[in-house]
């Protein structure tokens, strides 16, 4: 299997579905719960740039280097974020999770564990992934926090790695999951996500 191949991947309170454009609208109205684009620390955007990005990460696939879903939570049918694989080097079997947001209602709900699990799950079982990155800004605390809810580990620290849009230089905190420790992450995933239904 490509891995920039469209895909589904669904799960009991999410499904990831090949992001297009008629998702467009959904998205803005999941970008509007929380004005998630004025957080200076990522880049999420705002409901005017929603069908540039879009555009955007659609192109990136087609270059094979990102495969981008939008988020759709079950029990509504309703699109709240989008997530991707992102910066994707099958030669060396490696992908990054990346470029995540999701509308303020379901963060920090089941939502994103499951979704994370139907990812590695991806990547692990069916592209035979040696590693699985995570990479995020040193001030996004809430996104660290959840990454190393995960399992993931913190690899190291790139400074100044980026030039924000507001001229401020990131540093990005580097995280990934190892094949090898993939089988105790999925069970921690599974234990969580029972927890949350008790």
């Amino acid at each position: 299997m490509s891995f920039a191949q469209r895909v589904t991947l669904e799960g009991t309170r999410v499904s990831l579905v090949p992001l297009s454009q008629a998702h467009h609208d959904q998205l803005v109205d999941a970008v509007r719960d929380g004005e998630l684009w004025t957080l200076w620390y990522t880049a999420i955007p705002a409901p005017d740039q929603m069908r540039v990005e879009i555009d955007r990460r659609l192109g990136l696939q087609k270059s094979g280097s990102m495969l981008p879903f939008a988020v759709i939570e079950n029990a509504t049918n309703e699109v709240v974020g989008m997530t991707t694989f992102m910066n994707i080097d099958a030669a060396n079997r490696r992908v990054e999770i990346g470029s995540t947001w999701y509308r303020r209602r379901v963060q920090r709900t089941g939502l994103n564990t499951e979704a994370k699990l139907l990812l590695l799950g991806h990547a692990f079982e069916r592209l035979n992934c040696i590693a699985v990155e995570f990479r995020t800004h040193f001030f996004n605390r809430q996104s660290r926090a959840g990454i190393e809810r995960l399992g993931a580990k913190l690899d190291g620290i790139l400074r100044q790695h980026q030039i924000g849009r507001n001229g401020t230089l990131r540093d990005t905190c580097v995280y990934s999951i190892l094949n090898g420790e993939w089988p105790t992450v999925k069970a921690h995933l599974a234990y969580q996500l029972d927890k949350r239904r008790e």
